[in-house]
């Protein structure tokens, strides 16, 4: 065998090797991910209503299933108008709390939300997950993101903190907190009052565009009537012994 022929399959078995521990990494890095606990969407625009969330719980133990699980709101940047729906299996207990400012809206002021949901009475198997889903009326615009810090039960007693909050330029935590980052709201598109104007000004220019123009042609075929009848006359002139 020549040396060339054996120093290409080094090099081939090297990349082999290189592109198995490379795709390992990225499927174990996917699973990490998998078993936390996340929120999705996983982001919202700021002051957007009328949405939902839902809470994805993965179990991650072999011999014991999730028999609770515990949701923390923030209350320094309340989310109005929260409402759990109904899990097959799973009882919800709501907690709220009074806010320390108040909020003022178009329907009154709002001197309580919810800072706590706590779903029991169900099981999450090994191997499975379960979506929890909450109904908001409005989310905080003074802010660019919430953290929803997680307890989450075994019926082994084992309790998994879901609290720790990721910092910029740092590796993700062991335990990190589901996050909902909020967006800049789109700027509104223009208003129908002012396409309205618009519309009506460019159909007067062309009202008036084709006025000037029939007044224009009017103009011109009474001209030349006027020349033909004149010439008529003066043939019929012409004419007579």
């Amino acid at each position: 065998m020549s040396p060339r022929l054996t120093t290409a399959r080094r090099a081939l078995r090297r990349t082999a090797l290189v592109t198995t521990l490379a795709a390992t990494g990225v499927l174990a890095a996917a699973g990490a991910a998998f078993a936390h606990v996340t929120v999705h969407p996983g982001s919202y625009e700021k002051g957007a209503t009328d949405g939902t969330l839902t809470f994805r719980v993965p179990n991650e133990e072999d011999t014991a299933g999730t028999t609770k699980v515990q949701v923390f709101l923030p209350t320094d940047h309340p989310i109005l108008s929260v409402l759990v729906t109904p899990e097959a299996g799973w009882s919800a207990d709501v907690t709220t709390t009074k806010l320390k400012t108040p909020i003022k809206t178009d329907d009154g002021t709002i001197t309580e939300a919810v800072s706590e949901i706590t779903w029991t009475k169900g099981t999450i198997q090994p191997g499975q997950y379960q979506d929890f889903n909450v109904a908001f009326g409005q989310l905080p615009e003074d802010v660019d993101q919430l953290t929803f810090k997680t307890l989450q039960t075994y019926s082994d007693g084992k309790v998994v903190r879901w609290i720790e909050e990721s910092q910029p330029g740092q590796a993700e935590p062991e335990n990190p907190a589901p996050v909902l980052e909020l967006t800049k709201a789109a700027a509104p598109a223009a208003s129908s009052s002012a396409s309205k104007t618009t519309a009506a000004a460019t159909t007067t220019a062309t009202s008036d565009a084709t006025a000037r123009g029939l007044g224009i042609a009017g103009l011109i075929v009474g001209v030349l009537g006027l020349l033909v009848a004149g010439f008529a006359i003066s043939r019929s002139r012409s004419a007579r012994p």
